[in-house]
């Protein structure tokens, strides 16, 4: 089991930053790859930032490319998620996500995790 907290999420105005944080318990925490997706109201779960166990790769929508920045510290056992340049279209509810297990689906599928956070509240103010 792997239980996980996210964090920092909140009110800011469009052109700021906020960083989430992900606090990851139950298992070997360096042993697993983690993602972010984020669901705004009336749409679907969509993928934002993933990387792999060791942080020695990382992947982006499109839509976040060159604004966001996912990183990981594995001694703290917590993901992170640097947001600048907030658009209001960021608003949404973000989650991190954790893949123990070998699967098919790449880790820009949600069908790729295994364990989901509670997700924290981000809205951008125009």
């Amino acid at each position: 089991q792997v239980q996980l907290v996210e964090s920092g999420g909140g009110l800011v105005q469009a052109g700021g930053s906020l960083r989430l944080s992900c606090a990851a318990s139950g298992r070997t925490f360096s042993s697993y790859n983690m993602g972010w997706f984020r669901q705004a109201p009336g749409k679907e779960r969509e993928f934002v930032a993933a990387i792999n166990w060791f942080a020695t790769s990382t992947d982006y929508a499109d839509s976040v490319k060159g604004r966001f920045t996912i990183s990981r510290d594995n001694a703290k056992n917590t993901l992170y998620l640097q947001m600048t340049k907030l658009k209001p279209e960021d608003t949404a509810v973000y989650y991190c996500a954790a893949a123990i297990r070998k699967s098919t689906y790449t880790l820009r599928d949600h069908s790729a995790y295994d364990y989901w956070g509670q997700g924290t509240q981000v809205t951008v103010s125009s």
